[in-house]
């Protein structure tokens, strides 16, 4: 009975250092998850930035989970190259070693500390960021409380002669070995905690430095796994592939001089604990050191091995949006964000030949953007679905409110989509049918109008994607622009109706003008939430209203 209840000790601190590990990365995601992204795209540009990032993001999430999974999402949708995405990794996998080193010296003698001080931080500030910390500590002080519970408990089964011969049996068979490990790791998502509870079995004596060694391979084959199985696209899944290969070909190298290996590392610290610590950071550091250079090569390996599969016929069928993602707010955000920029270049395809619709009656090219307005409802809805299933405790106010900005622009563009499929192309098929044409001075103010409209548009994208306010606050002043240009062009057309001259188009210019403007408005619209928030807004609406107003007097 003293052996089983042992079992369950065990079980229940491993469960303990794995919800200690969950506290500490969802606590960094949740408090500085923006600030990482953005990190994400600033310091990426060469081999050793992406390296050294990895590193350190990993050193704060406390797992290389975490970093390949939001890795592998940046690099499915083209936010982060192939190339700078496996150095990120292999910084990943020398950054989860530095915790391990960390964790395995006697200092469980603070984590009640880390556990007061951050129930008190979390508990008593309302500021989200100093809560989150207040999470990252007092999962701190959980990982090292397990841990020097397991180190306790393992001691008084030095000599259970069943577990002994179980933990030889795995020694003598250091592939099986390595697979069990492999398969723990998998199944908890954190190689750091299966790592640190090969440490506590090697500094209990249960195991001897060559079957650590075993065990830690195994724990580095299994960290891939999961963002590999849970990637759901071959391009999404390559950056894992990757990684797993790195790994792979260490193991491979590795698993034949197990007691060579001991024994080499054996200077650094003579006992089974410490060799399988410091194994741990060799192996990944010289993995890190021969792949660095050829990882080029690497990346265009893994794209031949994946090629990326054609495009789905339906367009309405969203692409990005990778429910795996939804546990961690930054990816997911950045999904919806390219998603919401497919859906952007669809409505941009539909405007850009509007003028051309118009001046030559082209119905087929007209009846092909009315097709297209299903295709962006449905993207739409797919898009806001996500981003209801991300609405909880993960989002931080930063993430928040990007997840307002992409509802915001989500819903403007279905509405431009509907306003350019379902109105103009309408106007389009009338006036083809009544065989009406557009004078030479209307086909000249259209064009102008929808120029300024497509300038209006790339000034709403940047707003959208950079959060750049110079840009959002030229969209707003364009709002008097269009309204001039569409005034001077419906005064000159109504004069011309006057004057029965050639070419007038009746209502249907008019209401084309208006549509245009419409359309305007709600691009425009999309500057409102960023101006907001820097204090802008109410001051550029009192002074937009003060110029029309004026207008209106003159």
């Amino acid at each position: 009975m003293k052996g089983t209840f042992a079992l369950f000790d065990i079980a229940g601190y491993v469960a303990l250092l794995l919800w200690g590990t969950h506290m500490v990365t969802s606590g960094v995601l949740r408090g500085y998850g923006s600030a990482l992204r953005r990190s994400l795209g600033r310091f990426l540009g060469h081999r050793p930035a992406a390296f050294a990032f990895g590193v350190c993001i990993t050193a704060l999430l406390q797992s290389s989970t975490a970093t390949g999974m939001m890795a592998t999402s940046f690099a499915a949708n083209g936010f982060l190259g192939l190339a700078p995405g496996l150095a990120v990794m292999l910084g990943a996998n020398v950054g989860t070693t530095l915790i391990v080193q960390v964790m395995s010296f006697d200092i469980a003698l603070i984590a009640p500390v880390l556990i007061l001080f951050g129930t008190a931080l979390h508990r008593r500030s309302d500021d989200v960021r100093y809560e989150n910390l207040g999470r990252v500590g007092i999962g701190l002080g959980l990982m090292l409380l397990a841990l020097h519970l397991l180190v306790l408990t393992m001691k008084p089964m030095e000599n259970a002669q069943l577990l002994q011969a179980g933990m030889q049996a795995l020694a003598d068979e250091p592939v099986i070995a390595m697979l069990v490990a492999a398969a723990l790791t998998w199944m908890c998502h954190s190689s750091v905690a299966v790592v640190l509870l090969i440490v506590s079995l090697a500094t209990g004596g249960v195991i001897d430095a060559p079957g650590a060694l075993a065990l830690v391979l195994g724990a580095n084959l299994g960290g891939t796994l999961p963002a590999l199985l849970e990637a759901h696209t071959p391009v999404a899944r390559r950056l894992p592939l990757g990684n797993l290969l790195v790994r792979a070909f260490g193991c491979v190298i590795c698993l034949p001089l197990l007691h060579p290996l001991a024994h080499w590392l054996a200077p650094l610290g003579a006992t089974p604990a410490r060799i399988a610590v410091n194994f741990h950071t060799a192996f990944n550091l010289v993995l890190a050191l021969i792949f660095i250079l050829p990882v080029q090569k690497l990346a265009q390996l893994l794209v031949r091995m994946l090629p990326e599969p054609p495009r789905p016929a339906d367009q309405g069928l969203p692409l990005y949006l990778d429910e795996a993602a939804l546990d961690s707010a930054g990816v997911a955000l950045v999904n919806a964000t390219r998603e919401s920029m497919r859906m952007a270049d669809m409505v941009e395809g539909m405007l850009k030949g509007l003028v051309e619709i118009f001046g030559k009656d082209d119905i087929t090219r007209a009846t092909a953007i009315s097709k297209m307005d299903p295709f962006l409802d449905r993207l739409g809805v797919a898009i806001r679905q996500y981003l209801a299933d991300l609405v909880g405790e993960a989002l931080n106010e930063e993430d928040g409110e990007r997840s307002q900005e992409i509802h915001a622009f989500v819903i403007n563009i279905e509405h431009i989509g509907d306003i350019t499929a379902n109105n103009l192309m309408e106007f389009a098929a009338k006036k083809a049918e009544r065989g009406q044409d557009f004078s030479a001075d209307d086909i000249q103010d259209l064009a102008a109008m929808h120029s300024q409209l497509m300038e209006s548009l790339r000034l709403a994208i940047a707003v959208f994607m950079r959060g750049d306010l110079r840009a959002a606050q030229h969209l707003m002043e364009r709002k008097e622009l269009l309204w001039r240009l569409e005034n001077d062009a419906s005064d000159r057309h109504v004069r011309d109706l006057r004057q029965q001259r050639d070419g007038a188009g009746g209502d249907v210019y008019l209401r084309i003008l208006r549509d245009l403007r419409r359309i305007h408005s709600h691009l425009a619209a999309i500057a409102y939430l960023p101006l907001e928030r820097a204090g802008l807004l109410q001051a550029r609406l009192v002074q937009a209203n003060a110029s029309h107003l004026a207008e209106g007097k003159a």
